[in-house]
């Protein structure tokens, strides 16, 4: 039998079980920085495979290694996966719902953890295929600033090992449960949060000859800074930005607040233009404000960087994946503009983010950060093989360039 079909048959034989980790910890979310529940749960399975977990790594992240049955020393490939959950209410209907009100996996990060999980219990079980070793990270905190692989490294992630190559993937899904996608060179956006203050002069609504109403200050920045994304930004380079939230501080139908408070985001590719996107926000947001008789506070909190997969590890990641797939199945994918802070391990080392499709045939579309989005669930006897075969490939495309 060879490689891929040992895999395979792996895959297959635990799905049930990676299935029922999955559904633990669908039932049990955790927020970003709150995973307690969630690395004791990931340490203890890791420990069961006869593996020594390192946990409280950037306060709620774990990693382990496996040294290879060749050469342990030689050579050092990285999985990663995400575990955190969302602020959002469950609207699937499962039996398997999450049991923390208000919170749920909308991200698809239960589906991440227990794939790499399947994964590597499979590779525990071919330790003697394995020539280097390999580093399992476990990652708290993905979506809320600063991260959590930046926490992790800055806790010590990578003191004594720093990994050669290391590979993640996210679910896709408006992409069918058997299909995977990857990218070249530029694939997400840089990301950064922006926050306004705007205080003007409050008071009675039937007065506003003696007020200065933030709200219409506010509007009009609004409206203004349409014109950083038509009108500033390189016509080639892809730029988003963003008001997400606008709320005044004591207004109501007949007062005038003294305060309005904003929040958006500014994502791209490029290094200087995001700096010079930054600072067009800040002229026009405090001109507008000065030129209207009011104040103007903007905090800019300095982000995720662009996701840029290396060209040869994304080269092997999409061949392997047409040897385990076929060739059918595997997508060359466009820029998006979400952003993962996966792209601070990519600061240090070569890698590739890669998608995997979740979505099931026939049903309706349900996109990530929703109340009801369904993961098919064969979605991770795929990742837990795929996710094996191209680390063992990784390291073995290395001993072949030696």
């Amino acid at each position: 039998m060879n490689l891929i079909d040992t895999i395979k048959r792996l895959a297959h034989e635990q799905r049930d079980e990676v299935i029922e980790w999955r559904r633990w910890m669908h039932r049990h979310p955790e927020l970003s920085q709150e995973e307690y529940g969630t690395m004791a749960f990931v340490a203890e399975r890791l420990t069961e495979m006869g593996l020594e977990p390192r946990t409280g790594i950037g306060k709620t992240g774990v990693m382990a290694m496996l040294r290879g049955a060749h050469e342990p020393d030689s050579y050092c490939v990285a999985l990663r996966a995400d575990y955190d959950a969302l602020p959002i209410t469950e609207d699937t209907g499962l039996d398997f719902a999450s049991e923390n009100p208000g919170v749920m996996h909308a991200c698809g990060h239960d589906m991440h953890t227990c794939s790499l999980l399947g994964a590597v219990k499979i590779l525990v079980q071919l330790r003697e295929e394995i020539h280097g070793s390999l580093m399992f990270i476990f990652e708290p905190s993905e979506e809320k600033y600063p991260g959590g692989a930046r926490m992790m490294m800055e806790d010590g992630l990578f003191d004594e090992v720093l990994p050669n190559e290391i590979y993640s993937f996210h679910c896709l899904p408006e992409m069918d449960c058997g299909k995977v996608g990857m990218r070249k060179g530029r694939y997400m956006a840089s990301t950064d949060e922006l926050y306004w203050t705007i205080t003007g002069r409050g008071g009675h609504g039937a007065t506003p000859h003696l007020n200065v109403d933030p709200i219409v200050v506010a509007s009009h920045i609004v409206i203004a800074l349409q014109q950083v994304v038509s009108r500033n930004a390189p016509p080639m380079m892809p730029t988003v930005l963003t008001i997400g939230k606008i709320e005044d501080v004591g207004g109501r139908t007949n007062i005038t607040p003294e305060t309005v408070k904003m929040q958006g985001i500014i994502r791209t590719f490029d290094p200087q233009w995001r700096l010079d996107a930054h600072e067009r926000i800040r002229k026009i947001s405090c001109g507008v404000a000065e030129a209207m008789g009011a104040d103007c506070d903007l905090f800019i909190d300095y982000g995720y960087p662009p996701v840029i997969n290396d060209d040869a590890c994304t080269q092997q990641v999409h061949d392997n994946a047409v040897a385990f797939l076929g060739a059918d199945n595997v997508e060359w994918l466009d820029l998006r503009m979400t952003a993962e802070d996966f792209s601070f391990y990519q600061q240090k080392i070569p890698s590739c983010y890669f998608r995997v499709g979740i979505h099931i045939p026939g049903t309706p579309f349900s996109n990530l950060h929703r109340p009801n989005l369904i993961v098919d669930e064969r979605s991770l006897e795929l990742a837990n093989g795929l996710v094996a075969y191209n680390a063992l490939m990784a390291l073995n495309n290395r001993i072949k360039k030696q």
